[in-house]
């Protein structure tokens, strides 16, 4: 597969994904040009990642075979970081934006910064290791970090609009979401003990299931619906 179809295999999953919640987006949809700023948050994300995660593995060294190690390692020097990178461009600086104007932008905003770490991350993976990896990625961690950005912008939609709890949803937010991202790679690091690699899919099932009720409940509290 030649480099160009390598790029449109890393691309699609998460343009597909980020359109299919903009047209989620019921009531009164966010500018497009607001969303592509967005998305590149999220590649801009990557690289707080890296900024936070280079001196945290310098200083912290786990190894694969211990389960308790890779425990430390896929929810804290992994999801954390992570997931405070998206986090931040969200709540930092999306939450203040005028467009913001409803629930249910939050889990726009979120899966959009979201979308744009999981794809320039997916570029990196696909032409390191070819087009089979993109095609496992399309339907396992490109749409995982969609399900981590819906729980997260659930819950950040409810901190712009729920008055005086603002810190709590906030911190609930960044927790859920490193929470299940953390069960995924949990269980993806320690795949190598038979039967626990199922866990994998029963994480990543749960995280679908309430993005599905997450969009739901924030489509009906909008307050535009006429």
């Amino acid at each position: 597969m030649n480099a160009l179809a390598l790029l449109m295999l890393a691309l699609a999953p998460g343009a597909a994904i980020a359109l299919f919640i903009y047209l989620k987006d019921k009531h009164e949809r966010e500018p497009v040009w607001l969303l592509l700023i967005s998305f590149l948050y999220g590649a801009l994300s990557t690289l707080l990642t890296m900024f936070i995660s280079v001196p945290v593995n310098a200083l912290i060294m786990t190894k694969d075979d211990d389960v308790v190690q890779q425990f430390f390692n896929a929810f804290f020097k992994v999801a954390l970081v992570e997931e405070f990178s998206k986090f931040f461009f969200v709540r930092f600086i999306l939450f203040y934006n005028r467009n913001f104007n409803e629930p249910f932008d939050g889990i726009v905003y979120a899966v959009m910064v979201s979308m744009g770490f999981a794809t320039l991350e997916n570029i990196v993976y696909v032409y390191q290791y070819g087009a089979a990896t993109g095609i496992i990625r399309m339907v396992t961690a490109v749409p995982a970090h969609a399900t981590f950005a819906i729980i997260m912008g659930f819950f950040i939609g409810k901190a712009k609009f729920t008055h005086r709890k603002v810190l709590y949803y906030s911190a609930i937010a960044l927790l859920t979401a490193a929470v299940f991202h953390g069960a995924y790679d949990y269980f993806l690091f320690i795949s190598y003990i038979p039967g626990l690699s199922v866990g994998v899919a029963v994480s990543l099932i749960t995280s679908f299931i309430l993005s599905r009720k997450a969009i739901r409940l924030h489509q009906q509290s909008s307050p535009f619906i006429k």
